[in-house]
């Protein structure tokens, strides 16, 4: 007997479709839930914010100060902190925007200036360009001593792993599965490494805390001994 054919991934039955759908479920619970607990973290701000001025603000400047705390914050954290908030930041943002954008172009053909690239009859998947990013801003962060430098590679680094954790179901079954039930796995990776990245930042933030109540100042080790004066 013959062997059926196997439709490509990126075909999608009506049937596959609905066992797809009821395998996102849960995964779109879990976003909706990280939505709803950032929206609260940002209103609670704005609260606190609004609460704390000495004169009635409104909704705008109540926001804009909000912004303000978070940039002022963002100024004030050490080397690691930084490096890590930019990666979240940037990792959160490139992977919303390639979900939009993938979505946009499946149904347009087009998002704006972004669609489909292909080369020749290849199509070039963006784990691609995300693989190659993130090689090269780790690379040139471990080549460099400038925490500085260092704090702007983790943006790219954020980006290309961002990219390439979103069709990390693709490289796992090596096949377009991106759209099908099996592409849920990308966007639970995903959804695990954002989890990951927002623990690793608030525990780094309380060690950080903990480490100025525990911990001597290196300025005073630093500093020389006074000797007690005999009499």
């Amino acid at each position: 007997m013959a062997r059926a054919r196997r439709l490509p991934g990126a075909i999608e039955l009506p049937w596959a479709r609905r066992r797809r759908l009821r395998a996102e479920r849960p995964t779109v619970l879990l976003a909706a839930a990280a939505a709803a607990t950032t929206a609260v973290v940002a209103v609670t701000e704005i609260a606190r914010v609004v609460r704390r001025s000495p004169q009635r603000l409104t909704p705008g400047e109540a926001v804009s100060q909000a912004v303000e705390v978070a940039v002022e914050g963002h100024r004030g954290a050490s080397p690691a902190e930084t490096r890590l908030l930019n990666l979240l930041g940037s990792f959160t943002l490139t992977f919303g925007f390639v979900r939009t954008s993938t979505w946009m172009i499946r149904r347009r053909g087009q998002f704006g200036p972004f669609r489909n690239l292909k080369v020749g009859q290849r199509h070039v998947h963006h784990f691609v360009p995300g693989i190659a990013l993130a090689l090269l801003a780790g690379g040139a962060s471990v080549l460099t001593d400038d925490e500085a430098l260092e704090e702007w590679l983790a943006v790219p680094f954020g980006i290309g792993t961002a990219l390439t954790l979103d069709e990390s179901a693709l490289l796992l079954m090596l096949d377009d599965v991106y759209w099908t039930e099996e592409g849920i796995v990308s966007v639970q990776i995903s959804l695990v490494a954002l989890l990951m990245l927002s623990g690793a930042a608030l525990a780094l933030r309380a060690l950080r805390r903990g480490e100025l109540e525990v911990l001597p100042d290196p300025a005073d080790l630093d500093a020389p001994s006074v000797q007690p004066t005999l009499f």
